[in-house]
């Protein structure tokens, strides 16, 4: 059951915005963060914008060591052009004074990162977040707007995929399959934000609405409220701007996967105060290296901006997408060689779905509206509301218990039909002012949010084959020819008693910043969040609730011997309630399910330093060392969750961010972790690591820009690619690398004729992946780019779906792509 491709989708109806353009001479204007748009000198290879008659000064050269260095930071924000270009050139939080550099406007531009350095950002879009990236007290991997591009990142789950320190995870313990990822070993499915408000609906996240893409690691409670662990990733949507106009038209084929792909990005300016963008997608492939699925896509974003007056912008915001197509549930797994079939015994495009009963259909709609008023210098108020809906849609086929001298695998049914609706506004004021030579750039809030979900599942999937209907239950099946066309006269439909959650959330919040002559910079914030969540069935059979009061705090030291370098120290706590992950259908896996499962919250403390160093001008590298203990954990026994299991991640972090030349950048990171178990109700789980995420783990994306080309009138040609590694995962049962047992306080159980495997826990093996890519200007508007992504054809997999009989997710195989691109 497939519904077909979506041809006519609704397009955002759009409300008055901001027009909040930081204007280039006066670079100490309080502006909203994610709506201001800089002058910017953007090394665009393939289709550069035409230039725009009118350079832009940048700011006046300043000392070293000056606490207006904060033109980077909300209350002077260096979102204007001064800001921009200052950091660019190594000023106010690049670590070297600012100079008269003439910039060129570019409206299409990422207004967060160096234009210079477009891997580089250079601050982060939250007004949360008042330094800029060099002086923040944690480590931060941001995805720019040129780094997506150059990644071919079409979706999140291709960024968790090629970025070190993220591990992907999938709908495990009865949760929705969907975008799963764990950040520094914590499970951060519910952890992902739009434009700093929470995104809970497990989904499958487009990209082509995305201006750059945030992961903080490292407990994020006061800035974000419950969970974020491990960290918290943030998608910073693209806002109309009124710099300019400019259209962004991109087509995409691909041989080896039957790609088909089209994206639009227009802004229109209709006023010096007001101005529209819209950006469209349709998209219609297949999978490289896996046979019958495909992945579908369509999409329409689009925002305005309006500033009635010079102090009060507005902005409006919807975004609607629909992905559509056969899913892929990943292979069966080979318990005697303790490795996916796929590894030596079947071939990786083997798909063990069901073509006639199997779809995948995800919807994600919502809008936002924001109006900011700036007081003065010293005052702003944000005031933003949000409306979202998303719908999770599918029946999968997941190939489960095999028996391989037989030659015969058992497909078993998973499926859900999910709504998530959420409504949320979040108002908070920043607030600047001196005692002697402080600086404190203050942000309080409060945020009110409802979220609501109905669950339920598919009945009636059972089918007929050869005239004989098959009875309830699994179905065996030849594991090297599956029974991929097995008809299915009747229509699955579904589960009736629906399974309904709520969520109310009432926060309040206090980060403050003192900064002393840009020397001493000290952070720290706290936050209460007052959670309640219920859960019943509809037919009356089953009710939950649970309500916690959560305070959470942070607090970070940096310390700047020279302005381009930042010692730093942190600390900050973080809490998990029982329900918080709200897909969830047990409650170790984070579900709200019976109320003797009721426990208080998972309590995180963590530590961290690090120094941050900006090299040669535009390049920030960053090493940390963390630290991460967990009291309260959820684990199973004897099938009963209990909630007082302890653990700790610690590691080192390394990152690297900008451009080591004028033509060459880089982005990369390796991550280093060790995990491990300090109290469980099994002694025998103590010591052991944990379970589904890669404990090493590197990523590399390097391009060098060539100079003019055969007489070319632009930038010629760059050339680049990306290398990435993933060390191996250990399967097990909720936490503990134990290969999927249930095990109880005597210690592990003994091995049987049924399961031999009892105590050898399951393997993803290692693996490396390389990708190239290369662009050129055919014209001053018009470019190609060719893109080859695993090109040695690797077999690798995404990630464990850990029981007693587990399978695992193949990531795609070698595909080409080939791009034309129009700028003007």
């Amino acid at each position: 059951m497939r519904e077909g491709s979506v041809t006519a989708l609704g397009v955002a109806a759009f409300l008055s915005s901001t027009a909040s353009v930081a204007l280039a001479q006066d670079a100490s204007t309080t502006l909203p963060p994610v709506k201001v748009d800089a002058p910017r000198e953007k090394p665009r290879p393939v289709a550069p914008v035409k230039p725009k008659p009118t350079p832009v000064v940048v700011a006046k050269p300043q000392p070293a060591h000056h606490t207006a260095h904060t033109n980077a930071s909300t209350g002077q924000r260096s979102a204007g052009a001064a800001s921009a270009a200052a950091a660019a050139a190594g000023g106010p939080g690049g670590g070297v004074a600012a100079t008269s550099v003439p910039l060129f406007i570019q409206a299409e531009a990422d207004p967060y990162a160096d234009p210079v350095a477009p891997y580089r950002a250079v601050r982060l879009a939250s007004n949360k977040f008042t330094q800029p990236i060099l002086n923040q007290p944690r480590t931060v991997t941001v995805l720019t707007k040129e780094v997506l591009e150059d990644k071919n990142a079409w979706s999140l789950r291709e960024i968790g995929r090629s970025t070190a320190g993220v591990t992907l995870g999938t709908g495990e313990g009865g949760n929705a399959f969907g975008d799963r990822f764990f950040i520094r070993g914590f499970d951060a499915r519910n952890d992902i934000f739009i434009d700093g408000i929470r995104d809970p609906g497990v989904n499958l996240r487009e990209n082509f609405y995305t201006e750059q893409v945030e992961i903080l690691r490292g407990p994020g409670s006061t800035f974000a409220g419950r969970g974020t662990s491990g960290g918290a990733i943030n998608i910073v949507t693209k806002q109309a701007n009124t710099i300019g106009d400019f259209v962004d038209f991109r087509a995409i084929g691909g041989p080896s996967d039957d790609t088909k792909r089209v994206t639009l990005d227009v802004n229109k300016v209709i006023s010096p105060i007001l101005a529209i963008r819209a950006n469209g997608l349709f998209q219609n492939a297949n999978v490289a290296g896996r046979s019958f699925v495909t992945d579908d896509r369509n999409g329409a974003a689009g925002s305005v901006v309006f500033r009635p007056l010079e102090n009060l912008t507005f902005t409006a915001q919807y975004t609607h997408v629909y992905q559509n197509g056969l899913p892929d549930f990943g292979v069966p797994y080979n318990r005697i060689r303790n490795r996916p079939y796929p590894e030596g015994v079947t071939p990786r495009y083997t798909w063990y779905g069901l073509i006639n009963r199997d779809f995948q259909a995800y919807s994600q709609d919502f809008g936002t509206f924001t109006a900011q008023y700036r007081y003065n210098e010293n005052l702003m108020i944000t005031s933003r509301l949000r409306q979202s809906r998303s719908v999770v849609d599918y029946i999968g086929t997941l190939a489960q218990n095999t028996n391989i001298f037989r030659g015969t695998v058992t497909l078993g049914a998973q499926s859900r039909y999910q709504v998530t609706n959420v409504v949320d506004n979040q108002t908070d004021a920043n607030i600047n002012f001196y005692t002697g030579p402080i600086k404190h750039e203050a942000v309080t809030g409060v945020e009110f949010a409802h979220e609501g979900v109905t669950r339920t599942n598919y009945a009636g999937l059972n089918s007929e084959f050869n005239g004989v209907p098959l009875v309830a239950g699994p179905l065996n099946c030849n594991l090297y020819l599956p029974c991929t066309y097995l008809p299915f006269p009747n229509e699955p439909y579904r589960n009736p008693n629906v399974t309904r959650i709520g969520v109310d959330t009432r926060s309040g919040y206090l980060i403050e910043t003192a900064n002393y002559q840009d020397i001493v910079i000290a952070n720290g914030g706290v936050r209460a969040d007052d959670y309640t969540i219920w859960n019943r069935n509809e037919l009356g059979t089953t009710f939950a609730n649970n309500h916690s009061l959560m305070i959470n705090y942070n607090g970070g030291l940096v310390l700047k011997p020279i302005p381009d370098v930042s010692l730093y120290a942190a600390y900050a706590t973080s809490s998990n309630p029982v329900g918080a992950e709200l897909d969830g259908g047990a409650a170790n896996y984070g579900g709200l399910t019976a109320a003797v499962q009721i426990f208080p919250p998972q309590f995180n403390r963590a530590k961290e330093i690090g120094v941050k160093w900006q090299l040669f001008g535009h390049l920030l590298a960053t090493a940390a060392l963390f630290r991460t203990d967990v009291s309260n954990a959820r684990e199973i026994n004897s099938g009963i969750t209990t909630g007082n299991a302890a653990y700790y991640i610690q590691g080192v972090d390394l990152e690297v961010a900008g451009n080591i030349t004028d033509r060459w950048s880089v982005l990369g990171g390796l991550v280093i972790m060790e995990s491990k178990v300090k109290n469980s109700f099994a002694w025998s789980n103590v010591g052991l690591q944990l379970a589904n995420i890669a404990h090493e783990s590197f990523s590399m994306l390097s391009k060098y820009k060539f100079g003019d080309l055969i007489g070319l009138p632009l930038d010629g040609l760059e050339i680049g690619g990306q290398a990435i590694y993933r060390s191996k995962i250990y399967g097990g049962n909720n936490i503990i690398a134990n290969g999927a047992t249930v095990i109880n306080a005597a210690g592990f159980p003994a091995p049987t004729a049924a399961n031999p495997f009892v105590n050898v826990p399951t393997i993803l093996p290692s693996y490396w992946r390389f990708d190239v890519f290369a662009e050129m200007n055919l014209s001053k508007n018009v470019g190609m780019k060719f893109t080859l992504m695993n090109i040695f054809n690797r077999t690798y997999y995404d990630a464990f779906y850990q029981t007693a009989t587990p399978f695992t997710q193949v990531a795609p195989g070698r595909a080409a792509y080939l791009e034309a691109h129009v700028n003007f």
